[in-house]
């Protein structure tokens, strides 16, 4: 059989069984699809749309997250979740540094983890602690030299041998923008509803500050 012979048809909106409004399942060469097919026969009478696009997202950030570890592990050393606070201070431009109170916000991550990530990247000499000019009990996190080297590299390697570049040969180009905008507005209104901010209560009084100091009560709530 051609190539041309064998490849499937694109589905279309009208080719959706499963009622307005519901994403078309997936086209039965994924392991999500039999998760898909096993909800919808189960509970036919729910819409389950939302819930079955988020488990699809879910899915997709596992795959591509044990990838990306597996880069990091094998090429840096350290890990991916690592790796992000690394990307995280580059991001930020020159002079590569943030707040803890920032990178644990903008990581999604709480404030004992980015300790735990901090001390094992200056363990490596990829970043260290600098005191803040701004607060005298706080301290910044700095990228090293060896630190910037290593990100500049790993964002090189990710730009071209990213790990969904395989699945992304079969769009278009504006399909892939369409996809990214898609993404783009769900985060942004997830993150506006207040999802992900629901440990910020736990936050110390003073987050910036050395994290061996005691941590300020949490105050009660009207």
């Amino acid at each position: 059989m051609s190539e041309q012979g064998s490849r499937r048809p694109r589905r279309t909106a009208n080719d959706n069984p499963s009622g307005a409004g519901a994403p078309a399942p997936p086209s039965h060469d994924s392991l999500i699809d039999l998760i898909n097919l096993q909800w919808r026969r189960e509970r036919p009478d729910l819409d389950l749309s939302n819930f079955l696009l988020a488990i699809y997202f879910m899915r997709l950030g596992t795959l591509v997250d044990r990838a990306y570890d597996r880069m990091c592990q094998k090429r840096y050393g350290i890990s991916g979740s690592d790796m992000r606070v690394l990307l995280a201070l580059r991001r930020g431009g020159h002079p590569y540094f943030k707040r803890p109170t920032d990178l644990f916000r903008a990581l999604l991550v709480t404030s004992g983890a980015i300790t735990k990530k901090v001390d094992r990247l200056v363990s490596h000499g990829l970043v260290e602690r600098l005191m803040d000019p701004g607060n005298n009990a706080g301290f910044l996190i700095h990228l090293t030299r060896k630190g910037l080297q290593v990100v500049d590299e790993a964002t090189e390697t990710l730009a071209r041998e990213s790990v969904i570049a395989p699945a992304m040969f079969q769009f278009t180009g504006d399909e892939r923008d369409a996809g990214a905008r898609f993404a783009i507005r769900t985060l942004a209104a997830l993150e506006a509803s207040g999802i992900g901010n629901e440990d910020e209560d736990d936050t110390p009084a003073d987050a910036t500050a050395d994290p061996a100091r005691p941590r300020a009560r949490r105050r009660a709530k009207p």
